[in-house]
């Protein structure tokens, strides 16, 4: 079984930086075979992809978010984390962590096969 839990915390100010935990268990983020996105979703709005780790560490961002986004794995706790810097009131939303299979990345959201539940980051003073 594989679980993906998001952690962080829920409220962050204007102009600080988002930091959200993504706790994989079942697998290993070191697998060849999959990669290990953000996606997020506002409040009346759609999904929106922000990026993806790879086991080999390779990162890759919407173009978008490049210039506010960093993810980073750390294998020895099985983790990759989010960071979302300069955060505005418009950056409120659901975050998702996810596994993707490299085989289907061209199915972009149908080829995750799991997602964490989500959790709500609140931006606001």
């Amino acid at each position: 079984q594989v679980q993906l839990q998001e952690s962080g915390p829920g409220l962050v100010k204007p102009s600080q930086t988002l930091s959200l935990t993504c706790t994989v268990s079942g697998d290993s983020i070191t697998t060849n075979d999959y990669y290990w996105s953000w996606i997020r979703q506002p409040p009346g709005k759609g999904l929106e992809w922000m990026g993806a780790i790879l086991h080999s560490g390779s990162t890759y961002y919407s173009p978008s978010l490049k210039s506010r986004t960093s993810i980073s794995g750390d294998t020895s706790k099985n983790q990759f984390t989010l960071h979302l810097s300069s955060v505005t009131p418009e950056d409120t939303a659901v975050y998702y962590c996810t596994r993707g299979y490299k085989g289907s990345w061209y199915l972009g959201r149908d080829g995750m096969d799991y997602w964490g539940k989500g959790t709500l980051v609140t931006v606001s003073s």
